[in-house]
């Protein structure tokens, strides 16, 4: 059940019926409960095995949180950090446990194999929780902020497991931070029309970049990584310029509609996206790609390194970005492949540490055209090229898998340019890169909206804005793709 599925939007109704309008008087703890049941029952629609571990690990850090807070107040201060230690361990453990062990496994097999020592290991039979990777952070960064004192433990465990298994952003973000999630839940939430209006718009623009574009470029993506050897290096080439887009439509899609879908529960959760294909340099880019995972990895990741490594000076953070960016892209999944997408993202900050442009953020000044000047232009185009590179990466199944697509980019004839076996109809290709221009073209126009890939600045005032969220449910209902994919971040 996503959220782009007509048994989703049943499953809303009936969740909003019940939230907003109940027989009896409503409060939060009856909102909240009514979120709680939705919010299990939507993560065991897909995979109920896996409750148990849900509902374990929630139980686990909430007395963690309330031990940890009692032993602060004691100043048992070595207490209380073996706690938070232990909590921080225990998170990571499930994550090792469930994401990674069957890939120590293999690899540490085909290590002794290599050096001539025969092993007979074999891969446990580990089922990975859809979601695990967001709600474990979740959980680490709720015993690291009690220990910091930003935030007081939950004194109802029903919000704490709301703001744990809390349905819109289980499956795939954004990652929210406890000091600004569980404050909501504490409050009644009263039915806001506009807010509301804004979140429907929110998931009709993610609709339209999930089902549109992202899953349209999905087709040409897959064929091509499908059969590899038998492509012209022109149509690899155009590949990999593609899959960022899709990328983002496809995780800026889901986002937009999970935030869509908070606003109209009356609960605000974290931004995920602001306007990526605008960065300038790829410190800039991480700051607007995936930023709700990209400022977990930075205040409990980087910050703590950049300190303990202070004594080196700009070597010090090059070695903390490095590191930071390795676990970025390992976070993603038990492959080599994502390690050295986030090593390769790592040595690009190099240049920007040693220039000093590491930190910088300027804005983005435009021309009396409305466009970007020539020189943010082509730093964009640049950093669009690094970007693309380190996806083909990101995107290959394995390490052989990348050296087949290198080999075959090198290696192949650049023409033909042959895409009959990859597309339905070249009107479908055109329609497909117009669509994905429009993104391109809307993601600039947009950029000063709340979040990215949203309405156009150039449209202010209700009828403008009626007519261009009619024109985007024409287009879904025309150019959807009759097969969608499934989320890219769903396997995450």
């Amino acid at each position: 059940m996503v959220v782009n599925s007509i048994a989703f939007l049943l499953f809303f109704v009936v969740v909003f019926l019940a939230y907003y309008f109940p027989l009896f008087k409503s409060t939060p703890l009856y909102q909240n409960a009514i979120l709680l049941v939705a919010s299990y029952f939507f993560y065991g629609y897909i995979d109920y095995k896996m409750i148990p571990l849900l509902f374990g690990a929630t139980v686990a850090f909430y007395l963690l949180g309330n031990w940890l807070k009692r032993e602060m107040a004691k100043e048992h201060w070595k207490s209380a950090s073996y706690i938070t230690t232990f909590g921080v361990l225990l998170g990571v453990g499930v994550l090792l446990y469930f994401k990674y062990l069957n890939f120590f496994i293999e690899s540490f097999a085909s290590f002794f194999i290599t050096i001539g020592i025969n092993v007979s290991w074999t891969t446990l039979n580990i089922v990975l929780p859809v979601g695990v990777s967001f709600f474990t952070f979740k959980l680490i960064s709720y015993v690291i902020e009690i220990h910091r004192e930003h935030i007081n433990p939950s004194r109802e465990f029903l919000d704490f497991a709301v703001f744990i298994a809390f349905f819109p952003t289980i499956l795939s973000g954004p990652i929210d931070r406890p000091n600004k999630f569980l404050p909501q839940l504490q409050r009644f939430r009263i039915f806001d029309y506009n807010l509301a209006v804004n979140g429907c718009q929110q998931i009709l623009w993610g609709m339209f970049t999930k089902m549109c574009v992202a899953d349209n470029l999905a087709v040409l993506t897959d064929n091509a990584w499908g059969n590899i050897p038998n492509q012209s290096s022109s149509y690899l080439l155009l590949v990999a310029l593609l899959y960022p887009i899709q990328m983002y439509a496809d995780f800026d899609g889901y986002s937009n509609m999970a935030i869509g879908v908070s606003k109209i529960l009356g609960i605000k959760v974290a931004r995920n996206f602001n306007h990526p294909l605008l960065a300038r340099t790829v410190a800039e880019y991480w700051r607007r790609w995936h930023m709700s995972l990209t400022s977990w990895i930075t205040d409990y990741i980087f910050m703590p390194l950049n300190i303990l490594f202070r004594n080196i000076g700009k070597w010090g953070t090059i070695f903390a970005a490095i590191i930071n960016l390795i676990v970025i892209g390992l976070w993603h999944g038990a492959n080599w492949t994502y390690g050295l997408f986030g090593l390769y993202h790592g040595l690009l900050f190099i240049p920007l540490v040693l220039s000093g442009t590491f930190g910088k953020n300027k804005k983005i000044k435009e021309n009396k055209n409305k466009l970007p000047f020539i020189e943010d232009f082509l730093k964009m185009v640049l950093t669009y090229i690094l970007v693309a590179i380190g996806l083909v990466i990101f995107r290959a199944d394995s390490i052989q898998s990348l050296c087949g697509f290198t080999r075959a980019f090198f290696d192949n004839s650049f023409l033909p340019f042959n895409l009959s076996h990859c597309i339905s109809s070249w009107s479908s290709f055109f329609l497909t890169l117009v669509l994905t221009f429009m993104i391109v073209i809307l993601d600039w126009t947009s950029r000063k909206s709340e979040y990215a890939l949203y309405t156009p600045s150039f449209i202010n005032n209700r009828c403008g804005k009626i007519l261009f969220f009619a024109i985007l449910f024409i287009f879904i209902n025309l150019t959807a793709n009759t097969t969608p994919s499934q989320f890219i971040y769903f396997q995450f």
